[in-house]
């Protein structure tokens, strides 16, 4: 059985297992968090002992969040960026022109004004990885809101530290990370699908997985495919 431990901004997954002590593990790449516990042990207790781990859990998340996974973005010709899983060659086009980017085949085509700081070029390409999100993510809840027979009152896109996405049963609200975007579709179809089962079962207990089991029977491989390393993050992520 799995319950689900929400403290302030952290929430961390409890497994109850056939042992005698208590363990917490902060798993990479996302800073998950675990607690395996004994089978007999009240979830009350568990949380007593989760809160005195706050800093500790806080600190590990952290570590995770400033690893340096590749060279620093510059947002300049022939860097490397991905839509969907798909690597695209950044070209910039300086012009004295609304800021856009579009895709032509392989290249990402950035247009942006003259002199324009490299936190502009990358407050501008976010903006257009949120809109990618906002799109493909509208469609893909429209119909599993059908097949799931649940409704959702409002999604957010927004830079998520430590996980893909969120749900705020309460409110039927679910926020989606804006990396996302660089990962394949099936992996948000497979994290708005996680977090709107969270509508019908807010915990990760049995219901829960059977829920996933009924509603997308691949949905482990996905996990597996959204928690190898992540497309590389740049000196932006925050």
């Amino acid at each position: 059985m799995v319950d689900r431990l929400e403290l302030d901004d952290i929430v961390a997954d409890v497994v109850r297992k056939d042992i005698k002590n208590v363990h917490l593990r902060v798993y990479p790449p996302t800073g998950t968090v675990r607690i395996s516990a004994p089978l007999k042990m009240k979830l009350d207790t568990i949380r007593i002992f989760a809160i005195s781990k706050i800093g500790w859990i806080r600190k590990q998340q952290q570590k995770l969040n400033d690893q340096e996974c590749e060279s620093r973005r510059e947002y300049l010709d022939r860097e490397s960026h991905y839509l969907w899983g798909k690597r695209y060659l950044l070209k910039v086009v300086e012009k004295n022109a609304a800021p856009v980017v579009k895709l032509n085949n392989s290249d990402m085509v950035l247009q942006i004004r003259p002199g324009a700081t490299e936190a502009k070029r990358r407050s501008v390409v976010d903006e257009w990885y949120r809109q990618q999100v906002k799109e493909e993510a509208s469609s893909l809840i429209e119909k599993w809101e059908r097949e799931m027979e649940v409704s959702v009152e409002n999604f957010i896109v927004r830079r998520m530290k430590t996980r893909w996405g969120s749900c705020t049963p309460d409110s039927c609200t679910i926020r989606l990370n804006l990396e996302l975007a660089k990962k394949s579709l099936k992996c948000l179809e497979y994290v708005i699908v996680h977090e709107l089962a969270h509508l019908l079962e807010p915990s990760h207990n049995s219901r829960f997985i059977a829920l996933m089991d009924q509603f997308l029977p691949k949905w482990r491989f996905c996990r597996v495919e959204l928690n190898r390393l992540p497309v590389k993050r740049d000196s932006g992520w925050k």
